[in-house]
């Protein structure tokens, strides 16, 4: 066996069951999920005609490329989105269709990392936990920066040990943050572009979240963004993770892609054509809808804003608790222990949350996401706010 997977941390919900098992909610209480980060709004019935009037391409051999229709959909999305000059991006060099994020983020790890090198993978902390396992059967070794309340939850990169950026073979970057909210900030995103020619290593920007935000008027920046900006016409050492599971409510579609540095992407085509992971015809004609259509994506976020608003207005006047930048997320304080007030939570009200010291690791002594819990703001409305009164009274209680 691989001796690379003895590394392997369990999954946080692997630690969640442990902590909750054996606790016993009150019957009169109805279970209550905000630990998982799986949207529940109602996908679009667009796509899922699309779909349905595809079902004939069931016949036919994917490519791992994929359609250039829907390459060219996603440039053209690009361009609009992070006003990414029109020609920049070649839909044949610098795009490749994923089967969402997760699958992306891991399979490009495995593509860049050199394993004779003893390199570093760093990333937020906390942060998402493929990056980790995706560092580690990659041969490299994970390194945390950690995301505290005095840095607006981002890391501090001006902290960063030049042994660091010296062995740093990939930099995770993760906007807006899970579980954190935050954003990186344009002229940051620009100052590690930088970094990244100094020291020579590539920046992995992942972005699911990134249409999840509250101000119509000023999208967040993304990683393409800031090379738009610089004059960065050949993405070099530039590469971002997008999804269509959060922004369009489809994460059962698993369709995403990768674009940037073309010399990049042409050496993870290589990878991908060996992995075998080229997306299903029908999922690839339904994904072109799907990024073509924003009338979607501006109502998903209305949903998600009236969630934020009615939650806040319950918890803030009992909890240390503020609005993200972006993202579903809630990255709030508890009143002493993480896990235990988990626990006491979900015995006390059977509502479940995520302790924040389960998405993170403990670097000098100090965990940035103990005394933490992560919670999901993806159920529907009604029941958002039935979570957070439940919550409320705990805390009235405790």
């Amino acid at each position: 066996m691989n001796p690379a997977l003895a590394q392997l941390q369990p999954y946080p919900f692997e630690k969640l069951r442990a902590l909750l098992a054996g606790a016993q909610p009150a019957a009169d209480r109805s279970p209550i999920a905000l630990s998982i980060g799986e949207p529940k709004h109602r996908s679009p019935d667009f796509v899922a005609q699309a779909l349905t009037d595809s079902l004939d391409k069931l016949a036919v051999y994917p490519t791992t490329l994929g359609l250039a229709e829907l390459r060219q959909s996603i440039v053209n999305w690009c361009e609009q989105r992070f006003a990414v000059p029109a020609g920049w991006m070649d839909a044949a060099r610098h795009v490749l269709p994923v089967n969402g994020t997760r699958e992306a983020l891991f399979a490009f790890t495995q593509t860049v990392v050199d394993r004779s090198a003893k390199g570093l993978v760093v990333s937020p902390n906390p942060f998402y936990q493929i990056y980790e396992g995706a560092a580690l059967l990659a041969g490299a070794e994970p390194h945390y920066l950690p995301c505290l309340e005095q840095q607006g939850f981002n890391p501090d990169f001006d902290a960063v040990p030049e042994e660091v950026w010296q062995r740093c073979q990939i930099l995770f970057l993760c906007s807006p943050g899970n579980p954190t909210g935050a954003l990186i900030p344009l002229p940051v995103l620009k100052k590690l572009i930088a970094l990244a020619d100094q020291y020579d290593f590539v920046i992995a920007a992942d972005e699911c979240y990134s249409e999840l935000y509250f101000d119509e008027d000023v999208p967040p920046p993304g990683l393409l963004t800031a090379c738009a900006e610089l004059g960065r016409s050949d993405f070099k050492r530039c590469v971002v993770f997008h999804s269509l599971s959060k922004r369009s409510n489809l994460p059962g579609l698993r369709s995403g892609f990768v674009a940037g540095d073309a010399d990049i992407l042409k050496a993870f085509l290589l990878y991908r054509t060996y992995h075998g992971c080229a997306m299903p015809v029908q999922t690839q004609l339904a994904s072109i809808a799907a990024w073509n259509d924003e009338a979607h994506v501006r109502a998903n976020r209305d949903l998600y804003r009236e969630k934020f608003d009615a939650v806040l207005q319950i918890l803030a006047p009992v909890m240390d608790v503020q609005r993200p930048d972006g993202g579903f997320y809630l990255w709030a304080k508890t009143p002493g222990d993480d896990t235990t007030f988990t626990r006491k939570l979900f015995a006390a009200e059977h509502v479940t949350v995520v302790p924040g010291s389960y998405l993170s690791r403990e670097v000098n002594g100090v965990n940035p996401g103990a005394g933490r819990v992560r919670m999901a703001l993806v159920a529907p409305l009604a029941e958002c706010i039935e979570a957070a009164e439940r919550i409320a009274r705990f805390l009235r209680s405790n």
